[in-house]
């Protein structure tokens, strides 16, 4: 059976993985929920309308975990009582489709391609300050604070508060993890809460002092006649910190490590002999900064033979499933920068939930480790990563580097 909690697990996930995808694709997990491995199921039930994101249409939830965590949004947060069901990522259509057109109105290529100078500037200054050292931790003296810096710069936010939101950000993200501890839910509620205070007045700040940026944008944002809500607006800025900072961070340190554990593909990029995105995206395949996504099932649905009962939750293994041979072949557990296939990954989703940020996290990961790996063209690992244990956001806390 599927056990993330096994040893070597949070080091390295994918020969269980590939056990499971292999012998049982299809399970029912001891708490409930279902889950699949093989990228075609995934990717049919990712992209299925008839299925839903909203917790409130699952039957299927453990009901003591979810009295003791009403009972922690009572206690610590009670006025951010079902806000996160604001989010373009927690609701269905037809809210979905109004918000997502609204956010993606002011969130287009040409905004995000215009960042490339600045995100450009901001890893060399960060490069800059640890070369005469000779060493770096790449989480914190890179891959931390770049993503929260373009983010907040993208944003128009004011700097003077900049470390305690990305602090709040860092704690409120493990909420999105099922084995989060009761403390650990306890300190995220409590994160979520203060980030929203501080976030509401930054709004109504920007709504008084309109800039070209992003938050402006999105205050104004309009289409058919149709705007955000305040709470609304609220949590797509919540979200963009939450789900646009973690995930990028992810993205470099794991695609970082990657390529220091296959030096010859580090030096086919280094070298000029690799495609960006192509390279972008087969890191994001070989080891996915998002391994868990769900849904829950709407009508009765039938998987290898498994019925699905309406109500039940559904989760997809997307680290299994970018590393599945029936789409990348034989070669698929191999780091290829050059593999044709590797944009079919699934790391940002698919159908209508498709990450709005991809192309962002594309343009900074690319950045960062192309930087990196250039301007330290012989860079090496000092020691192993120390992995942060979780199963939805997979990444590291630490990575010491040697710089040359």
């Amino acid at each position: 059976m599927f056990n993330p909690f096994e040893p070597g697990f949070a080091a390295d996930p994918y020969p269980h993985l590939r056990e499971q995808r292999e012998t049982e694709p299809i399970q029912r997990l001891l708490f409930g929920p279902w889950i699949l491995f093989e990228h075609a199921d995934s990717m049919a039930l990712l992209r299925n309308t008839s299925t839903s994101v909203e917790v409130g249409n699952a039957t299927s939830l453990d009901p003591e975990r979810e009295k003791l965590r009403e009972a922690l949004i009572d206690e610590v947060a009670p006025e951010s009582k079902g806000r996160e069901r604001l989010a373009i990522l927690n609701i269905d259509p037809p809210d979905h489709t109004r918000l997502r057109k609204l956010v993606s109105s002011v969130f287009t290529p040409r905004r995000i391609g215009e960042l490339q100078p600045m995100i450009e500037r901001v890893v060399h200054e960060h490069l800059d300050a640890v070369e005469s050292a000779g060493t770096m931790d790449l989480i914190p003296d890179l891959a931390f604070p770049l993503p929260f810096t373009v983010i907040s710069e993208m944003l128009g936010m004011p700097t003077e508060h900049r470390e305690q939101v990305r602090e709040w950000s860092h704690t409120l993200v493990r909420i999105l993890d099922f084995t989060i501890s009761e403390d650990e839910t306890r300190a995220a509620l409590i994160a979520g809460s203060q980030m929203r205070q501080h976030l509401k007045g930054v709004i109504e700040w920007k709504r008084e002092n309109p800039a070209d940026d992003l938050l402006t944008a999105m205050i104004r944002a309009e289409a058919d006649g149709d705007k955000m809500s305040d709470a609304e607006l609220l949590e797509q800025v919540m979200l963009l910190y939450i789900a646009g900072h973690e995930t990028t961070v992810n993205l470099i340190g794991n695609g970082t490590w990657a390529l220091l554990q296959n030096r010859d593909q580090l030096e086919r990029w280094r070298d000029g002999d690799a495609d960006d995105t192509v390279a972008i995206d087969e890191l994001l395949r070989y080891d996915s900064p998002v391994q868990l996504s769900r849904r829950i099932a709407m009508a009765p649905m039938e998987i290898h033979g498994e019925l699905i009962e309406p109500g039940s939750f559904v989760f997809t293994s997307l680290g299994s499933s970018n590393r599945d041979p029936l789409m990348f072949g034989e070669d698929a557990d191999v780091l290829d920068l050059g593999r044709p296939t590797a944009s079919r990954h699934l790391s940002f989703g698919s159908g209508l939930h498709h990450c709005l940020g991809a192309s962002l996290a594309r343009l900074q990961g690319a950045e960062a480790i192309k930087g990196l790996i250039r301007r330290f063209p012989d860079v090496q690992a000092d020691g192993g990563p120390d992995w942060n244990g979780r199963l939805v956001l997979r990444g590291m806390e630490s990575l010491r580097l040697t710089l040359s």
